[in-house]
């Protein structure tokens, strides 16, 4: 039945038989278009904010970074739902609904004849989003090792960067020939076919890729309070916060800041999204494998890569302000180069600390938290910081305090991360054994 996992003695399923390429490839293409619906709407944000609030004033931004916090807040709160159903059902299925969901209400968006549908529909696509996020993570983890999973996870969460990249491109470009509604539309179709696809795949068994104990029942709520007291969890966890503040508050803001800079929206967004997709993909892989092969050699490997990545990443992002351009976009190539270094291992020590039959939870639980704290309230936030202030010589926009702000919150990243190093050996050795309470026979249901 699904939930239980084989016996420690017993080895996981060789890969092939599981279909583990199979898996990562459709899964990771949903995740790139996950990130596509999500930028499409940072790159036209100057649009939407000229079509509904006229263009420049300080409110303007405020209310056009509430759509971010629209989605985050409806996708935070929804996660543990989603994750606690994944805890206990099959989750393909949910996955499937999920991106069917999230791809309808992001045509919708391209639709809506007013600001307030625009915000209710960005809702509906944080909901849709949050039956797939606790999932996804998950199935990696039971079809791959612990030993291979910070790569594995790095070849999943490059959907990140490239999924981001092309959603700037493709905004950009589609609301610069057509227009701005026409970019929420023309994503729709893939993100209905990769959730057809969906139904067709086979569920894998819990914990298949863990040395783990069967759990003779689901977790129930209360059991959950063992992730709160890893403390490699809670550390990951509290440095993605900061992480994610960051880097959901500045991406927002990059089209406009590129504008005050002097540089077309469409040609920024391009070069801005290509620079992304090259620095991400490369940094997020090879940050995947940098913590696989040091796992073992140092210690918290994971950790120490994560820390390592942020802290030189730093002050590459304020010496962006004090950088003409062209020269900006290689100081820019390697701010995030480095800022999406952890990207692998940080969600790697998510799966390796926590027991397969609580692992969708925690994973939610994580999205939640990190939402909550991070980048759903970023954007309005930095927009307050941004400005424009009003004095007698005109109008003077912050951006120096906004990038200052970004960079000393990801410095408290890397801390929090380097902090992690002395936990997360021996918590990866204890999470197999951490098993809810046992109760008679129950077994959990959606084999």
């Amino acid at each position: 039945m699904e939930g239980h996992a084989p016996p420690a003695s017993n080895p996981p399923v060789p890969l092939r038989r599981r279909g583990g390429t199979r898996v990562l490839a459709l899964l990771l293409a949903i995740n790139l278009f996950n990130y596509i619906d999500r930028y499409v709407l940072v790159a036209v944000e100057p649009e939407i904010r000229k079509n509904y609030f006229g263009g420049e004033s300080e409110d303007a931004r405020a209310q056009t970074g509430l759509l971010a916090t629209a989605f985050l807040v409806s996708y935070m709160i929804a996660s543990p739902v989603f994750g606690r159903l994944a805890d206990r059902f099959a989750r393909w299925p949910l996955v499937g609904l999920s991106v069917v969901a999230w791809s309808l209400a992001t045509g919708a968006s391209g639709l809506a004849a007013t600001f307030t549908i625009l915000l209710i529909m960005r809702m509906f696509v944080g909901i849709g989003e949050a039956g797939y996020g606790p999932s996804a993570p998950t199935i990696i983890a039971d079809v791959y090792p612990p030993e291979r999973r910070a790569s594995v996870m790095a070849w999943f969460y490059m959907a990140i960067s490239v999924g981001s990249a092309l959603g700037y491109a493709i905004g950009g470009f589609v609301a610069e020939h057509w227009h701005w509604r026409a970019a929420f539309l023309v994503v729709v179709p893939p993100g209905l076919l990769l959730g057809l696809l969906c139904f067709f795949m086979r569920e894998p068994q819990r914990g298949a890729a863990d040395a783990a104990e069967p759990a003779a029942r689901a977790a129930r709520w209360r059991d959950y309070i063992i992730v709160l007291k890893t403390p490699s969890y809670v550390l990951d966890t509290a440095g993605m916060i900061a992480l994610t503040f960051a880097i959901g508050g500045i991406s927002f803001w990059m089209p406009d800041y590129l504008t005050y800079r002097g540089v077309p929206l469409g040609q920024g967004n391009f070069i801005f999204g290509l620079i992304a997709a090259v620095a991400g993909v490369t940094a997020t892989l090879a940050g995947g494998i940098a913590g696989d092969r040091l796992r073992g050699r140092i210690r918290g490997a994971y950790f120490a890569v994560s820390a390592a990545g942020i802290w030189i990443s730093c002050p590459m992002v304020l010496l962006v302000l004090w950088t003409p351009f062209p020269w900006a976009w290689g100081v820019m190539f390697v701010a995030m180069f480095f800022l999406f270094f952890n990207t692998g291992p940080s969600n790697a020590i998510l799966a390796n600390v926590t027991h397969p039959s609580m692992r969708a939870t925690a994973f939610a639980l994580n999205i939640f938290v990190i939402h909550l704290l991070g980048d759903a309230i970023s954007p309005p936030v930095l927009g307050k910081i941004i400005g424009p202030v009003v004095h007698e010589g005109g109008r003077h926009y912050r951006y120096d305090l906004a990038f200052a702000t970004v960079s000393a919150i990801m410095a408290v990243a890397g801390a929090l991360w380097f902090a992690g190093r002395w936990y997360l050996d021996r918590d990866t050795e204890l999470a197999p054994r951490r098993l809810p309470p046992v109760a008679a026979e129950a077994s959990v249901a959606g084999a």
